[in-house]
């Protein structure tokens, strides 16, 4: 566990550290966790990603492939990319490609969770956004991840169709699930061992009308803040959730919003309708229960 000491110590090694800023709990952190989208919308390469890790990586908690991604490139140059991670204490992420693999039927999932573990995998995204299964089938397949040695992170949402660049009408013409259906599978992860739960954004801040910020408040009142991480989008969704539960809500976003983020978070930039609102009372450890004066 990092003391405070030591919390302090990296704090004083940032560049002008007489300025004060929120403090964040430093890693392995259980609250205000970041995820960040790697290759995908853009190549993320060794060179890219330590440029990336050496000026934010003290932010970033998870690097996740999206896509499949790495299943287009030669093994070594993800062995090697997830390597690096590590040598910043950033755990690496599948994304939520299992949905594909578990079409190839057969043994195509125990062999893809033995290469994970073979690669240097932490964590296997489990989503059902395209395909359907029943609900004891997805709960086993958490079961699997962890008996396998790796953190089961299973996608949990309310839009039927999520996961592709669908348009509004057509996640319309699928229709959503309701809130309290995707509340219960979501517990029943958490019971089968699932190391937090990802919240998928479409339906709620992405592809719609109007955003369902009631869904958002009924998973955060029955699930908590510590093991969910809600699916940022865009700048206006991530400044929305920082704004509305704090600097420690765990988001998922893009590689390229790391550092407009984190700027959020410290408290030392923003929107006009953010910035010098952002405030935390520390000091702060990476598993405290409530803040002491």
């Amino acid at each position: 566990m990092t003391t405070t000491t030591e919390a302090r110590t990296e704090t004083e090694q940032r560049a002008f550290a007489f300025l004060r800023l929120n403090e964040r709990p430093p890693k392995p952190r259980k609250r205000g966790v970041t995820e960040i989208r790697g290759p995908y919308y853009t190549p993320v390469g060794r060179r890219y990603l330590d440029d990336l890790l050496e000026t934010m990586g003290a932010y970033v908690d998870t690097l996740k492939y999206a896509g499949g991604s790495f299943a287009l490139m030669p093994r070594e140059t993800v062995r090697a990319l997830n390597e690096l991670c590590h040598q910043h204490e950033v755990e690496v992420s599948t994304g939520g490609f299992l949905e594909y693999v578990l079409t190839q039927r057969g043994d195509a999932v125990a062999r893809y969770l033995e290469e994970c573990q073979e690669l240097g995998f932490d964590i296997v995204e489990i989503s059902s956004g395209f395909v359907t299964l029943p609900v004891d089938d997805l709960v086993r397949l958490t079961s699997a991840v962890g008996k396998a040695g790796l953190k089961a992170k299973p996608e949990v949402g309310i839009q039927f169709g999520a996961g592709g660049a669908s348009s509004v009408e057509a996640l319309e013409a699928e229709g959503t699930r309701d809130v309290g259906q995707a509340i219960e599978l979501a517990k029943r992860h958490l019971d089968a061992g699932a190391h937090m739960l990802m919240i998928e954004s479409e339906g709620i801040t992405e592809q719609v009308r109007e955003w369902r910020t009631d869904v958002v408040a009924e998973i955060v009142s029955e699930l908590g803040l510590e093991q969910v991480t809600f699916e940022a989008a865009d700048p206006d969704v991530f400044s929305w959730y920082v704004k509305n539960y704090g600097i420690d809500v765990n988001l998922f976003v893009d590689h390229s919003q790391i550092v407009q983020l984190e700027c959020l978070r410290a408290g030392i930039w923003g929107t006009q309708d953010t910035w010098g609102r952002m405030l935390s009372y520390g000091p702060r450890s990476s598993d405290e229960e409530s803040p002491e004066p």
